[in-house]
């Protein structure tokens, strides 16, 4: 039996105003391509299918042709839904997919055997459990009470959260005696864990007022594939805990990172994992210089360039000439004869000054709504959990106001398509 897990597609994003609809497309052949050579039995992907709850309709129309593609191996596909997904917009399409190898778990099913899946092998016999669980959203799993402490919250939604898979995991075992067999239990999940190294990319999630949920609290499955977080990583614990990352990079931090698929492979009761390149389709970069040295730096990245192809750069000039009010036109003067886009340039940050007098040295491009967000909040006496109510707030309005102006940008495009 052989499975892949992968998460964090995020058709449709927006790179600092540049699509990555070839990217994605580029990926979804080669996986397809893998998917064929490796003689793959199921795909899953554990949730953020799409960037926005709202996706433009070239990503639907990707997610779509990828399925449609996938037909010929006869894989089983399992898509989950993520915190940046929209249940209804994955539901909306389930029951024809279901046609199609393809099984699509948008939120928590009201029945909770519908999350236990049985996978087959190439013989179409039972080979593998799957306990497919999505991005959990507190409502889904707690009544709200009036009079509870954040700590209490918390504490609540972790409870919650555990007993939900382990309710999974006892029902996976339970069809393992009635079927007398020993088949391998994988689970998935799509939420952020104590330890993880996250990147800039990835939009914190708050389920309810849980910052992060204890890897310890997971049932000991076989291997737990989980989504969220952009860097491909192994947890520290005594259960095969394993974050499949981005197969390509969403920010300019992750852009030295070797982004990867996990294979699993179980054999009887013998299981191997290893990782599976994933080629880069767009080349990325982020410069930390000063201006005399950057055309320096750039060579060897350009030197290993295609032919017609441009690298998207960042670059942060450090404080010898970050004082200089002209940067901009500079930097760009360095770079106008180079198969280079700069997509963003920054000042390097000091040390003195309070947060927001730094950011006053600083232009609005060269910053994110993090970075301002959390400015703000360094220059307030504030405790943890008031930063963390208000930080969960903040989140949700820019969420909002990014699927607004994602809507409105579609709508725009197709009135004059």
């Amino acid at each position: 039996m052989r499975i892949l897990h992968s998460s964090d597609w995020h058709l449709g994003q927006h790179f600092i105003g540049k699509s990555r609809a070839a990217e994605h497309a580029a990926f979804l052949r080669w996986l397809v391509a893998q998917v064929s050579e490796l003689k793959i039995d199921a795909l899953i992907v554990a949730g953020d299918i799409f960037d926005t709850a709202t996706p433009p309709s070239y990503a639907r129309e990707l997610y779509n042709q990828f399925i449609v593609d996938l037909q010929p191996t006869g894989c089983q596909l399992v898509m989950l839904g993520g915190n940046h997904d929209s249940p209804a917009v994955l539901a909306e399409s389930k029951q024809l997919l279901a046609k199609l190898h393809t099984t699509v778990i948008p939120a928590i099913p009201a029945n909770l055997a519908e999350q236990l899946l049985v996978l087959t092998d190439q013989h179409s016999a039972p080979a593998c459990l799957l306990a497919a669980v999505p991005f959990l959203r507190s409502r889904d799993l707690l009544q709200s009470q009036a009079g509870q402490s954040g700590q209490q919250k918390q504490q609540d939604l972790q409870q919650a959260i555990a007993s939900h898979y382990q309710q999974l995991f006892e029902l996976a075992r339970q069809y393992n005696e009635q079927h007398q067999l020993q088949l391998p239990i994988i689970m998935t999940g799509h939420l952020t864990t104590v330890g993880v190294s996250q990147s800039e990319s990835v939009r914190d999630i708050y389920i309810g007022s849980l910052e992060a949920f204890s890897a310890s609290k997971f049932p000991p499955a076989d291997y737990i594939a989980l989504g969220h977080i952009h860097q491909a990583q192994q947890l520290n614990s005594s259960t095969d805990i394993r974050y499949s990352g981005s197969p390509i990079p969403l920010s300019f931090d992750e852009a030295r990172q070797q982004k990867q698929l996990w294979l699993l492979e179980f054999n009887g009761n013998d299981k191997a994992v290893s990782s599976i390149a994933v080629p880069c389709f767009q080349p990325l970069a982020s410069i930390k210089t000063d201006l005399a040295s950057l055309p320096a730096m750039l060579k060897p990245l350009l030197d290993t360039l295609a032919d017609e192809a441009s690298l998207w750069l960042e670059v942060v000039i450090n404080s010898s000439d970050g004082y200089l009010s002209d940067l901009q036109p500079r930097v760009e003067k360095l770079l106008s004869e180079l198969p280079v886009e700069l997509l963003r340039l920054r000042r390097e940050r000091t040390s003195s000054g309070s947060s927001l007098q730094q950011l006053e040295q600083t232009s609005l491009a060269e910053l994110s709504p993090a970075d301002v967000w959390q400015a703000r909040l360094a220059d307030e006496e504030l405790t943890a959990e008031q930063q963390q109510q208000l930080t969960e707030l903040h989140q949700l309005v820019l969420a909002k106001v990014w699927d607004t102006t994602q809507r409105a940008g579609q709508g725009n495009k197709d009135d004059n398509g």
